[in-house]
């Protein structure tokens, strides 16, 4: 699984005309499941996501996490994360996992989050969505449940 994490003053994701999901400070988290991901992939994001600590604390070092800051999390689902650039101009989305397969782990993500005590908004799983935030630093990371070690 990958996951692109940031800092945020404030995000919503719109699909059509409404608004889906939107959040102030916390984190959006675009997340991509590839193929071959599992619980143990899902466990480990979710658990990065609740601990990073990069927000400011009163000596503005980045010390404190999404739940320490009263932050929530916007997730949304993302397959373009899974695409290889490394040959030609067109991305191969091979390793992205298919949507019936891709769905139920997005979702179990979702519900560990929640497990963990993070208040989490979402996007449309599959919808043309639009994205806006405020990327405060700005600050953000990549994460990938492949490269934990």
């Amino acid at each position: 699984m990958r996951a692109v994490v940031q800092r945020v003053t404030s995000a919503r994701v719109r699909v059509d005309d409404r608004v889906v999901g939107e959040i102030g400070v916390g984190l959006v988290v675009l997340a991509g499941i590839e193929k071959g991901d599992g619980v143990e992939d899902i466990t480990y994001v979710a658990g990065k996501v609740r601990d990073l600590r990069i927000f400011e604390d009163a000596a503005g070092k980045m010390n404190l996490s999404v739940g320490e800051v009263g932050g929530r999390v916007l997730a949304v689902s993302q397959f373009t994360l899974c695409g290889d650039c490394r040959r030609g101009r067109r991305p191969s989305f091979d390793e992205a996992e298919a949507p019936a397969t891709a769905k139920p782990l997005y979702e179990a993500f979702l519900n560990e989050l929640r497990a963990l005590n993070v208040a989490v908004e979402t996007g449309e799983f599959q919808a043309h969505m639009q994205v806006e935030l405020v990327n405060d630093g700005p600050v953000t990371f990549l994460l990938d449940s492949r490269r934990r070690w």
